[in-house]
Formats: C-alpha cells, sequence, structure tokens
C-alpha cells in the first residue's frame, strides 16, 4: 500500500489526514514542521507528500525547493487557505503536482490522492521502460576494437557532423547509430531509421520525401516522407549501398540545400536532420564500378566509424554470452541458465560469420535445447 507523508504545523490538519487516510488503507506519517518534513522526505521513500504553504521557520515553497533541489521523486500537493491560493498557484508552477484548499473536502482529497499516485506509478512504468530500450542497444565488450569504436561514438555524438558506419552484417551498425542519437543534443527529438535494402527502388524516393496525393495510382493521400519526420532529430539510412542512383540524386541534394521535394510537388520543404549512414559493401569499389555517387559517399563519410567482426574480437564472447542468456532469460521468465567455461571456450573457438546476430541466435538456442548448466557437449551437439 502507498506510503504518505503529511507536513503541517497544525494539529488538528495531521490528525484529520491521518484518520481518513488511514481508513483508506494509506500508510501515513506525520511531520509537524518543514524542516522535520524534508528531513523525513529525503531520508525515507514516500508515494506522495502533503505539505501546508503557511509554517513558521519553513514554509511550505521553501519545503518544495528543497525537496525538488534533493530530486525527489515523490508528487507533492500544498495544502492551502483560502488567501494562498495565488502562491499554490505558483508552487504548481514550482513543480507541485497539485494543491487542495483548507477546509479539506473528502472527495477532493481522495481524487487529488488518486491521480497523484497514479502519475507515480506512470512515471515509474515509463523508466523501467527507457530502461529496457536502452539495455537492448548497448555495446557490449571491453575488446581494443569496441573501445575505438566506443571512443568515436563519445567525440562525435555531440556533433552535428555525418557518420557513415561500416562493417559486415550483423556486427551491430544499428546500434552504434543508436548510440550516437542517445548521446546527441537531438536525443529527445526522433531517430527515425530506413533500411534502403528492404524497400523496392520504385518506391524509395517515396519512403524518402513523401508524396502528394495523386502523385501516382496509389497516393490517395498527401504523405510525409522519412526526411520530414525526422524534422529536428535524426535520420538512419541503413544498407545506403543498396539505395538506387536516382535515390542517391535526390538525397544528395537534399543534404546540399537541406530541404526535400515531396513526389508529385514542386514545392520546397526545409529540413533540419542529421544523418547517419550504415553499409556492408566497399563503397570505394561500388563507385568505381559505377554503382554509387561518388560525391554522395563524401558527403556522407565525414565520419567514417568502421564496427569490427566477432571474429577480431572474440574475447568479448564471454560478456556477450552472459549478457544474452540475461537478456534473453529475463525475457522469457526462465531461471538464468549458466554457461560453463568449458562451453564459452567452444564458442570462442568457432568462426562467427554472422557476427553478434548469429552468436545471440546460438546463445538463444543453447538456452532452449541445452541443460541446467550449458556445457561444451551443448555446444558441440546444438550450436
Amino acid at each position: 500500500m502507498a506510503k504518505i507523508l503529511v507536513i503541517d504545523d497544525e494539529r488538528s490538519i495531521r490528525s484529520t489526514l491521518k484518520d481518513i487516510l488511514d481508513f483508506e488503507g494509506y500508510t501515513v506519517e506525520l511531520a509537524e514542521n518543514g524542516r522535520q518534513g524534508v528531513e523525513k522526505a529525503t531520508q525515507g521513500s514516500y508515494d506522495l507528500i502533503f505539505s501546508d504553504i503557511k509554517m513558521p521557520e519553513m514554509d511550505g515553497i521553501e519545503v518544495l525547493d528543497a525537496l525538488r533541489q534533493a530530486e525527489t521523486e515523490s508528487p507533492i500537493v500544498m495544502i492551502s487557505g483560502h488567501g494562498d491560493i495565488e502562491t499554490a498557484v505558483r508552487c504548481i508552477r514550482g513543480g507541485a503536482f497539485d494543491f487542495i484548499e483548507k477546509p479539506i473536502d473528502l472527495n477532493r482529497l481522495l481524487v487529488t490522492v488518486k491521480n497523484a499516485l497514479e502519475k507515480k506509478t506512470l512515471v515509474k512504468e515509463t523508466k523501467v521502460l527507457r530502461k529496457k530500450v536502452q539495455s537492448k542497444y548497448r555495446m557490449v565488450g571491453e575488446s581494443a576494437p569496441v573501445q575505438r569504436v566506443r571512443d568515436m561514438i563519445d567525440r562525435v555524438a555531440p556533433t552535428e557532423a555525418r557518420v557513415l558506419i561500416t562493417g559486415a552484417n550483423g556486427t551491430g551498425k544499428e546500434v552504434v547509430a543508436r548510440l550516437i542519437h542517445e548521446q546527441s543534443h537531438r536525443a529527445q527529438e526522433p531517430l527515425v531509421e530506413v533500411n534502403c535494402a528492404a524497400i523496392p527502388s520504385e518506391l524509395i524516393e517515396s519512403e524518402l520525401f513523401g508524396h502528394v496525393k495523386g502523385a501516382f495510382t496509389s497516393a490517395i493521400k498527401d504523405r510525409a516522407g522519412k526526411f520530414e519526420q525526422a524534422d529536428g532529430g535524426t535520420l538512419f539510412l541503413d544498407e545506403i549501398g543498396d539505395m538506387s542512383l536516382a535515390a542517391q540524386a535526390k538525397v544528395l541534394r537534399a543534404l546540399q540545400e537541406n530541404e526535400i521535394t515531396r513526389v508529385g510537388s514542386d514545392k520546397p520543404i526545409r529540413v533540419n536532420v542529421r544523418v547517419l549512414a550504415a553499409t556492408n559493401k566497399d563503397l570505394s569499389k561500388e563507385i568505381a564500378e559505377g554503382r554509387f555517387r561518388e560525391d554522395l559517399f563524401h558527403r556522407l563519410n565525414v565520419i567514417p566509424i568502421h564496427v569490427p567482426s566477432l571474429d577480431e574480437r572474440k574475447e568479448d564472447i564471454p560478456l556477450l554470452v552472459n549478457y544474452f542468456a540475461e537478456q534473453i532469460c529475463g525475457e522469457q521468465g526462465w531461471a538464468l541458465k549458466r554457461f560453463e567455461p568449458a562451453a564459452v571456450t567452444a564458442l570462442q573457438d568457432r568462426s562467427w560469420t554472422g557476427n553478434i546476430r548469429e552468436l545471440r541466435n546460438v546463445v538463444e538456442r543453447l538456452i532452449i535445447l541445452g541443460g541446467a548448466a550449458i556445457t561444451a557437449e551443448d555446444v558441440k551437439q546444438f550450436a
């Protein structure tokens, strides 16, 4: 049950709130002045805090300021007398969740408590979800090649520089792109991903730049493209080596002019995007064979980051195996399975043409088909 702190210098108000909230099943603690309240709030954990505004020595505004400086996550509801409404509104602007007037109305009180506790629950759930999303995109490993990539991300992320991420399939190029975005000043804006290899060449321009109604047979309404969707944020062009030459020309113009034109329109639209690109191809070879524009390559390749293959960083395999085992077992709600040292060594002795993606699949297969502890024999049989 939720734990609530009441800070008020009037014994009658404290007693009234405690009686009501006790009856509703909440755990209630009391503080008879602001200083005592701040001390309790910063030393304990509360789901909701009530604080009177007018109190001697330390008033409610000072309590609110102190708790905000201490980064208290509990919602704070101010208790105000009739003449304190303007002050209560100022408290709301200063971070208080709500205020209730004296004399305290029972229904108003219970609704405020319900809303405040629901908000705290939502905030907590959001943090958990954000942590799960962030944990999905981690660069696991301590090897020298991985550390070089991390160092590049740290140096490049705060800038506006375009980045070309190269590496074989399954090495984690998308992870690098997402980490760059998350560490940039655009992190609160969208990261929009386009898999250029998965979109037919006749549709790629519409996908990137959007179209107007009637531009082609299936264009039944105006549609914003990925450049517009990423405005203010980051556009990640994955597998850009598979993009058609016609689309490459339009992407080049968008990068040069910071504007795009929807298919079927002649009206330019200004966009502000940071472009990250990735490819598993040798673009120098593609340029030599006429399949990739050299001028676009130089626009994209301001900062090159090469992601090493798993065979180049086999010393990271023990860390990756533990990470994937925890992730997979956690997602399925299973007890964590242990990999015996000989099993990990057997995985290190293999060649990983599919890189990180292949290793994760193998770890999942071993967890499903192997015994309580994964052995070298399991690796030999199932991997």
